[in-house]
């Protein structure tokens, strides 16, 4: 029994222990990776304006063509 509620025990207090592993985890990054997200954010951007320019022309002259027609 008492074997058992040892094993409880460990099992509560472990996820609040640091592990040594955890420490040490360094990231990487690529920066080849983010010059293309950049880049490709910047295309979608200049979509997003381009779409939007025409969109606001269009409902312009149509409204200029309902309007003077």
């Amino acid at each position: 029994m008492k074997n058992l509620a040892n094993a409880v025990k460990e099992k509560l207090t472990a996820k609040y222990k640091v592990s040594e592993s955890s420490q040490y985890n360094h990231k990487s990054t690529d920066i080849n990776v983010l010059l293309n997200r950049v880049k490709l954010d910047r295309k979608q951007e200049v979509r997003k304006k381009f779409y939007f320019s025409a969109a606001a022309s269009t409902g312009l002259i149509l409204f200029g063509l309902i309007v003077f027609s």
